[in-house]
């Protein structure tokens, strides 16, 4: 009689192996084999990390195998069991495998289709078709689009991390509570004793080392040494936590009355500001999206304020960016005046504690939780609705969407929700950031989260004009290779025309879904309703990749380095901001900087967002092998190749730097938000 050999694999999570029953049948064109019982209680199989192999004899040859129907069956109490793949030899030697890295819940059953990747055209047989068909109906009825908030892109409908699927839950809930680890970075920053200290003021500046924790050779304490510093405020604009907002100033705005009397002594060029425009010389950074946001009331005891500056930067000689005009409104007037730096000392330094703060806030809201978070979400919601396990597309996008639906839950759950921890500490909590997100989304398009074209269309894309802009010379480096190997490479092995992109229904349907309820269907967004070009389709995917990778690790990784001096990123300010000149004292600035419990929650929480996952997997890293097909392994060992040799210019290029930047090199870049 034929026998099959059977192997097993389990994963080695904590608590991924099972006692239960567990059986086993066969499925081939040729017919079936009985439910074998692989596994009795308590026999030793399918502990954590083990792989177990069986041997199942059937009566008759069940031709080629197209489905393994696994089943489990308790035994004394519930004990999920994660199952990372079957390989079956075939009684004439062959090999199949049966990728699954799934969990097994309750009495469940799961049937797997061998690993090599199908679109829909490629099912012929009904048995395929129905397989297919059916575990889209089941992830739809689990993955469900809810609106948290109106006007926000469409997120999970689940109220707690417990609510949803296990498959994408965190392995260990613990390690993604944010109370618990707030509380933990600050116990273990030592600030934990300022905790509670709300409304209590530091003294000065050098009060603020207190809860300073040096590492020597750090961004952090570099910061801390040369905040007030000209060129340090601008160079955070190309290369701090939050390198988008800086654009090339083609004309200067008439909100903003600088006239040439102000700004000549900055200038180095013997020109005029509008010769100096024209040259490509003035960069702009405006925060009208925070005009109009509602400063944090949550706290009685403490009045929060906010601002919308404009400020005007220079490329001077060195080709270093330096601030030369700043208005702390948008409304030009008596009471809003514009800061120069040829202003008294603490004008001046306080005008450009406001830019901070503000840069803070729309960082926190927009380019962190909106356009990294959020917008991943929408992909990977999208991604378990319309595409099924076979799809090579679900292949290619699975790794870069771990855990980002689990780790948004958590955040609705703990920290962005009303009397979240985002109340605690920042001036845009109890409501300002719910605000601030509904109006960034009208900025929130397709072609703002293609990198190298958000660039070109802010002016910034010259090495030569701007040297030193290592976000962009990274990021473009980081995109082209995500392009080229991770994406073109595949579609070219799946898609051999683009007729086949046109005629691929649930790929049209993923698109679909993103632009529905992701994007909320508004035109104006850009998002495409179709993709009918396998190049068009290589971009698509590369977005989406890039976002979850990529730019979510420029704009959070660093957020300890630049923002952990408070002076420097303050989330919140205690006193309006100034309506006149020559009246500020450093007492002035201290009472306005945030107060002793606002800081220490401040500094748990950027200390915390910084840090890596235990178990965090980087770009290139996939050791869950969804794909079995030898010419997409080789198209991904290219990749890795292409990535570590970025990995070695940007090491050489950091040599000795006193500011390396190391927020876009691969080695640094997780697959997914998870954080």
């Amino acid at each position: 009689m034929p026998s099959y050999t059977v192997t097993v694999a389990t994963g080695s999570q904590w608590f991924a192996g099972t006692d239960d029953y567990v059986y086993l049948s066969l499925e081939g064109t040729a017919g079936c084999s009985e439910r074998h019982l692989l596994d009795k209680p308590f026999y030793n199989d399918f502990e954590r990390g083990a792989v177990d192999s069986y041997d199942v004899t059937v009566e008759e040859d069940l031709g080629e195998i197209q489905l393994i129907k696994i089943e489990k069956r308790k035994y004394w109490y519930q004990d999920d069991w994660y199952l990372k793949y079957i390989t079956v030899k075939t009684p004439m030697g062959d090999y199949l495998e049966f990728p699954c890295y799934r969990w097994i819940t309750d009495e469940r059953e799961i049937v797997l289709r061998d690993g090599r990747a199908k679109l829909p055209r490629d099912d012929k047989t009904q048995i395929l078709k129905q397989h297919r068909r059916k575990e889209l109906e089941t992830r739809q009825k689990m993955y469900r689009w809810k609106e948290w908030h109106p006007g926000f892109p469409l997120s999970i409908d689940a109220h707690s991390h417990s609510d949803l699927p296990r498959d994408i839950q965190f392995d260990n809930e613990k390690g993604i509570d944010f109370i618990l680890n707030y509380s933990k970075a600050m116990e273990n920053l030592y600030v934990n004793r300022f905790m509670h200290m709300f409304q209590s003021s530091w003294s000065d500046f050098a009060d603020f080392e207190r809860i300073f924790v040096r590492i020597s050779n750090t961004i952090s304490e570099y910061v801390m040494q040369h905040w007030k510093e000209d060129f340090m405020f601008g160079y955070q604009f190309l290369n701090g936590c939050n390198p988008v907002l800086i654009r090339r100033c083609t004309e200067i705005p008439k909100k903003l009355p600088v006239t040439m009397d102000m700004v000549e002594c900055s200038l180095e060029r013997n020109l005029t500001l509008e010769e100096e425009v024209k040259q490509g010389n003035i960069f702009i950074v405006d925060y009208e999206l925070l005009d109009g946001v509602d400063a944090n009331k949550t706290d009685p005891c403490t009045i929060q304020y906010l601002a919308a500056p404009i400020c005007l930067l220079y490329k001077n000689l060195e080709n270093k960016i330096v601030p030369i005009a700043i208005q702390l409104g948008q409304n030009p007037g008596p009471d809003n005046p514009i800061f120069l730096p040829s202003d008294a000392t603490y004008d001046w330094l306080l005008a450009k504690i406001w830019v901070r703060s503000s840069d803070f806030h729309i960082h926190q809201t927009v380019t962190h939780l909106l356009r990294t978070h959020l917008v991943s979400e929408v992909f990977s919601i999208a991604m378990f609705r319309q595409l099924p396990a076979v799809h090579p597309l679900f292949k290619l996008l699975v790794p870069h969407m771990r855990f980002t639906i689990a780790i948004n839950t958590k955040a609705r759950e703990q920290l962005i929700c009303e009397c979240g921890l985002f109340d605690k500490a920042n001036a845009t909590g109890g409501g300002g950031h719910v605000q601030m997100v509904q109006k960034a989304m009208k900025d929130l398009t397709y072609s703002s989260l293609c990198f190298p074209e958000e660039i070109k269309a802010k002016k910034m894309d010259s090495k030569e004009d701007i040297p030193y802009y290592y976000y962009r010379d990274d990021g473009i480096k980081v995109w082209e290779a995500i392009k080229r190997q991770e994406t073109m490479d595949v579609i070219h092995i799946y898609y051999e025309s683009d007729e086949v992109v046109c005629e691929d229904v649930e790929l049209q349907a993923f698109i679909k879904d993103i632009y529905v309820y992701g994007m909320r269907g508004v035109k104006a967004s850009g998002f495409p309703k179709v993709i009918r070009t396998r190049e068009k389709l290589a971009e698509y995917l590369t977005v989406i990749i890039f976002t979850t990778s990529a730019q979510h690790a420029a704009v959070n990784f660093g957020q300890y380095d630049w923002c952990s001096w408070i002076p420097n990123a303050p989330p919140t300010m205690r006193r309006p901001p100034p309506t006149e000149k020559g009246t500020v004292t450093i007492e002035q600035i201290v009472e306005t900087l945030p107060d002793r419990g606002r800081s220490c929650w401040h500094l748990g929480a950027v200390w915390a967002l910084s840090q890596f996952q235990d178990n965090e997997l980087f770009l290139g890293t996939y050791p869950d092998e969804h794909f079995v097909e030898k010419p997409v392994k080789e198209a991904m060992a290219k990749f890795r190749k292409n990535l570590d040799e970025i990995v070695n210019t940007i090491t050489e290029r950091n040599k000795n730097k006193k500011l390396p930047y190391y927020y876009l090199s691969p080695d640094r870049i997780p697959n997914s938000v998870a954080v």
